[in-house]
């Protein structure tokens, strides 16, 4: 018996956590005669035990000898990856990001399960940390949107691990998924970011372990997975490229290894995958029929991983087959098969956080829960996946690279920025003052008496244009004019009225899904032929020409995305 591991050779550690009826706690049983003491240190996996009465966490050496290397120091060997102040070291641990919210789930389906918060500081134990200082936020807010970075990299360290990644890399951002989850929970975003997309590298300032601070310098026209690993670049270099080319800044991020694919699927049982055509890589020794099938360990890690058995061999094939076993993982994670079995249940959480890495800022056990009870909120239906929009670079004769599609990605990015869903969802009603409400109340003009100015407030470029053309080719709003740019661009979208213009007002709120806050009693202004004529200024929270601004959702722009909950084939 290897009491440090809390396990016997020929045990599972899964079948060794029981429920004791008298405390409703999960407890390590390291006999079937021998139920352990809530008291007692509660080994885990690893060799790592559970916290100290004063909260801190005993993290014995790992012997030699068993399969894992000891941790290794900076500077004695090409597998440390690079790291902030605050990482623990991790040996032979490689980054790989293609389990979302693999750990984050697995602490909401444990705490809800178990209630167990003995057992949460342990998994808290499994899970590293990076301090990546001003490159994200400084704590999670359970009331705001919030975005995460999930990065994975190409580095080949890990037990069984030799046939993937490259073989002398230094770890670079091989797999990169932006997570946004939107402030009334309703919906998601998870937006894929090739790793062969061309960008600008920004300079970065990393804290290296021994306390001192390096300053990256940037790279200009280089491709994105470099932002991560080169010149000892870490996460927090990643944030900050990401930033940079699409203007969303991510509060957080999380990283699993290779290994993570391998056991989570094991863990639920297997993953099902739905193929076009048979598909067969000599190189990964994937051979899959047309249709379903249930992949687990290696099977699962070689199906995310391959490209050469798809037509294009490329990476955006890639992108899509990844996002496609992702929903089905979510759809597994969160079904009753799962949620109903313990001894699922504890395999999933120890694989998931046994793999995590995260920015210092959400490394306690308090705040993963609350993240993973955030993410539990959102309905898989209205969970999207996408991928920048890009096109092929116009400076190469052999296209190996991609850039942003100027023409659609804008749109992308700004409706994550400003937590537009990708979906149809409802949004939550706000309780307004009654004062307020009250100009939504009474007689509504007909449409075609309605007359107003459209100005562009905040809102892209040309939406006035377009909204304009929506309101009298659409709605009817015919004595309706384009006057160009407001003085100064605001958050929200207003409507100005004098008071006789009041029935005017609220049917163009109703025609534009307007609050009572959104209309503004005060002046007129004469229009071409010198009649008083409304105001509407179009403000950040413009969604698109016809788009209610009652609504959390919008027109989205030409792109391939994807929802969780349906099963989707790729080939």
């Amino acid at each position: 018996m290897d009491a440090g591991r809390g396990r016997s050779e020929n045990i599972d550690p899964a079948d060794q956590w029981v429920l004791n009826p008298n405390t409703g706690e999960y407890e390590l049983r390291l006999s079937t005669s021998a139920p352990q003491s809530p008291r007692s240190p509660v080994p885990g996996p690893r060799g790592r035990s559970a916290p100290r009465p004063d909260g801190t966490t005993a993290r014995p050496t790992r012997a030699p000898g068993r399969g894992v290397p000891p941790p290794r120091r900076r500077g004695t060997g090409p597998e440390e990856p690079p790291g902030r102040r605050g990482r623990r070291p991790r040996g032979t641990k490689a980054k790989r990001a293609l389990l979302w919210t693999g750990g984050s789930m697995a602490f909401v389906l444990v705490a809800v399960a178990t209630g167990g918060y003995l057992y949460l500081k342990h998994l808290e134990g499994n899970v590293d940390t990076i301090d990546v200082g001003d490159a994200g936020a400084s704590s999670f807010r359970k009331d705001e949107a919030f975005n995460i970075l999930i990065i994975g990299t190409d580095k080949r360290t890990g037990e069984g691990n030799e046939g993937y990644g490259d073989k002398n890399s230094v770890g670079h951002a091989d797999t990169t998924i932006l997570l946004h989850v939107a402030k009334d929970r309703s919906n998601a975003t998870a937006m894929s970011i090739p790793r062969d997309l061309v960008i600008d590298i920004p300079e970065c300032r990393t804290k290296l372990e021994d306390g001192t601070e390096k300053v990256i310098p940037g790279l200009q026209g280089v491709r994105f997975n470099r932002s991560l690993g080169e010149s000892e670049r870490d996460p927090g270099c990643v944030m900050d490229t990401v930033k940079e080319f699409s203007g969303i800044a991510p509060d957080h991020f999380m990283m699993v290894d290779f290994n993570a694919v391998k056991t989570l699927t094991t863990a639920v049982g297997g993953v099902t995958v739905c193929l076009n055509r048979p598909i067969k890589d000599d190189k990964s020794k994937l051979d899959l029929p047309e249709g379903e099938s249930t992949l687990e360990g290696e099977q699962a890690l070689a199906f995310v991983r391959t490209r050469k058995a798809y037509s294009n061999s490329s990476d955006l094939d890639r992108i899509k087959v990844q996002q496609q076993f992702l929903g089905s993982l979510m759809r597994k994670m969160s079904s009753s098969d799962t949620l109903t079995n313990p001894g699922k249940l504890l395999k999933l959480a120890e694989a998931a956080t046994d793999a995590l890495t995260v920015d210092k800022a959400i490394g306690g056990v308090n705040t993963l829960k609350d993240i993973a009870l955030e993410l539990k909120k959102v309905p898989t239906k209205n969970i999207t996946f996408t991928t920048v929009p890009v096109k092929d670079n116009p400076a190469e004769v052999v296209k190996a690279t991609v850039v942003v599609n100027e023409a659609t990605a804008p749109q992308v990015f700004d409706m994550i920025r400003n937590d537009v869903s990708f979906t149809e969802v409802k949004a939550q009603k706000k309780k307004e003052a009654a004062a307020v409400a009250a100009r939504l109340k009474g007689p509504k003009a007909d449409a075609s008496e309605v007359r107003v100015r459209v100005l562009n407030g905040g809102a892209a470029s040309g939406s006035a244009g377009f909204q304009l053309t929506w309101l009298q080719n659409e709605a009817g709003v015919t004595k309706s004019e384009n006057a160009g740019n407001a003085d100064a661009e605001q958050a929200k979208t207003t409507l100005e009225y004098a008071p006789d213009q009041a029935d005017q007002a609220r049917r163009l709120a109703d025609i534009m899904g307007l609050s009572g806050s959104a209309l503004k009693p005060g002046e007129s202004e004469p229009n071409a032929q010198g009649l008083p004529t409304m105001t509407l200024i179009l403000g950040k929270d413009f969604k698109g020409a016809g788009v209610p601004l009652d609504s959390s959702s919008a027109k989205t722009p030409d792109v391939e995305k994807s929802t969780a909950d349906k099963v989707q084939c790729s080939g």
